[in-house]
Parts: structure tokens; C-alpha cells; sequence
């Protein structure tokens, strides 16, 4: 009995020994650093989500997830209480997405920021700061997803409908034009041979034509250089217009003076021409009138001795 009793109390110490053993592990071990708590409110699903999951800050370790609780003032609503150490950088732009690590599927808080709104969020336990939690890879796959089921539905249906028999007549007549267009197409280079085979004399003759246009430019600026100096030479103090100027001032002088003096004397002139034809058409007539003088001209009506002619 007393070896027994022995044996009894070896193992009550034993294992007195081994529980104090882990109570000082799990004291020594404990996390010392003070965390600083928030909370995250969502209404989509956390699958896979339990408490004292990792919370991440883009990849880094930054605390643990206390609790996963519904909200008691919004219907439908989830509540994430985290705990972050105080050096994590959050802002008012800081969110939450969850992450998934490999195909286990536990899942952890991924938190990152944004940028927008980059002033400190301050939180504490009797004012706990809310962050958004934000959709995560799946959430967007399984949305996204969805659409493209709709889409891949629609265009099944589009495709049915395009090939319904009217339709295929219509494309299978679509496909026997454009076999006949490169027909066409074909015999379009035999038709253009015979002008590619004349491009090289073509482009001769475009060469010797920009060679005289460049020799008739090169005339025609010592043209409007010639044209130039004439005119400069013209223009130039005592030039020719200067002279043909003076010429035409001393003409219209001379000009002036002749119809002063010349003309009256040309007047004269033909009166006295005149009297001199007069003369001679009377002496032509009368050539008595030198001896007697020249006869007595009729009376007039009225005049004494005026005879009425006899009809």
C-alpha cells in the first residue's frame, strides 16, 4: 500500500509539474504588444473566416481577428472586430478584403489603402473606428461571373439566330460575291500591265518636264531681274522717263506757242486764199473785168431795177 501511495503521489507531481509547464509556456509566449482594435461592417459573405485569423497590411503580419459578430442595429450586417499593432498606418482610406491562402480555404483580413483620404484614424476600445470591407477576389469572380454567363447566353442566342437557314442563304450568297470579287481581282494586274510597262517612259518624260519647268523658272527669274534693273534704271534720277517727261513738257510748250502765233497767221492765210480764188474764178469768167471792172451785181427784191424772172 505504501508503494502505491508513492506511485500516486509521483504522478499527481508529474502532472502538477507538466500543467505548470505549459502555463509558464503559454505565459512567456503570450503577446505582450498592445494592439490597437477596429471594426469592419459588411454585408457579404466570410466564408471561412474565424476568429484569431491572421490580418495582414499588404502582406505583412499586423494582428489577429477578435470576433465575428452580427449587428444588432443593421439587419443582415456583419461586424469584424480586428486588433492591429499601433505602428500598422491607418487612414480614413484604409479597407479590408478577405484573402484566401492557397486552396486550404482559411481565410485571413487583407488590409490595404487607397490613398484618397491619407489623415491617421485614431481607435480605441470605447470608441471602436470603422474601416469599409471592400469585395474580395472571389466576391468579384463570382459577380463578374454572372455576367459573363449572361453574356455567353445572349451570344448563344445571337448565334442560333444568325444560323437560321435564311440567314446561312444569305452568307453562303455573301461568300459567292466575294469569290466573284477576286476573280475581278485577279484579272485587274493582266489589265494594268500594259500601263505599268509604260511608267518608266512615263517618268522620263515627267523628269525632262520638271527639267524644263526648272529651266523656265531659272529664265524667268533673270527675266524679273532684267525687268527689275530696266525698271530701276527707268525710274533713277535723270533716267529716260525723267527725260521723256522733259520732252513731253518742251513739246507741249512748243505745241502751246504755235497755236498762239502760227494759228492766226494760217487764218489769215486762207482768207486771203480765198479773195485771191474769187479773183481768179472772176477773171476766168470776165476777163474784161480788168478793163471795165467787175459788173454791177443784180438788184435785189425790193432794189430799184429788180425784174422778176418770167416763168
Amino acid at each position: 500500500m505504501e508503494n502505491k501511495s508513492h506511485a500516486l503521489m509521483a504522478g499527481i507531481f508529474t502532472l502538477a509539474l507538466l500543467v505548470a509547464g505549459i502555463l509558464l509556456a503559454m505565459w512567456f509566449n503570450r503577446d505582450r504588444v498592445a494592439r490597437v482594435p477596429y471594426e469592419m461592417a459588411t454585408k457579404l459573405s466570410v466564408p471561412g473566416l474565424n476568429p484569431q485569423a491572421d490580418v495582414r497590411y499588404r502582406g505583412l503580419d499586423v494582428g489577429k481577428v477578435d470576433e465575428i459578430i452580427f449587428d444588432p442595429n443593421v439587419p443582415g450586417q456583419i461586424l469584424v472586430h480586428i486588433s492591429v499593432k499601433p505602428d500598422t498606418p491607418m487612414t480614413h482610406s484604409t479597407y479590408g478584403v478577405l484573402g484566401y491562402q492557397g486552396v486550404t480555404g482559411i481565410a485571413y483580413v487583407q488590409l490595404d489603402d487607397d490613398g484618397s483620404k491619407p489623415l491617421k484614424l485614431t481607435s480605441s476600445k470605447q470608441q471602436l473606428a470603422r474601416i469599409d470591407m471592400r469585395p474580395g477576389l472571389f466576391e468579384n469572380l463570382q459577380t463578374r461571373g454572372l455576367a459573363i454567363l449572361q453574356q455567353t447566353e445572349e451570344l448563344t442566342l445571337r448565334l442560333n439566330n444568325l444560323m437560321k437557314p435564311a440567314n446561312q442563304a444569305v452568307m453562303l450568297s455573301a461568300f459567292s460575291d466575294i469569290s466573284k470579287a477576286a476573280l475581278a481581282l485577279e484579272a485587274i494586274p493582266a489589265r494594268l500591265e500594259p500601263t505599268l510597262s509604260r511608267l518608266p517612259e512615263l517618268t522620263m518624260r515627267a523628269s525632262r518636264t520638271l527639267a524644263s519647268i526648272n529651266t523656265l523658272a531659272v529664265d524667268s527669274d533673270k527675266l524679273a531681274n532684267n525687268l527689275a534693273g530696266m525698271s530701276t534704271r527707268l525710274q533713277a534720277p535723270n533716267g529716260t522717263l525723267d527725260r521723256l517727261t522733259l520732252a513731253a513738257d518742251q513739246l507741249g510748250s512748243a505745241a502751246g506757242r504755235i497755236e498762239r502765233e502760227i494759228v492766226p497767221l494760217g487764218g489769215d492765210a486762207s482768207s486771203t486764199l480765198r479773195a485771191v480764188n474769187r479773183t481768179l474764178e472772176t477773171f476766168n469768167s470776165r476777163p474784161q473785168s480788168i478793163l471795165f471792172g467787175a459788173a454791177p451785181e443784180a438788184p435785189g427784191p425790193g432794189e430799184a431795177g429788180f425784174v422778176v424772172p418770167a416763168h
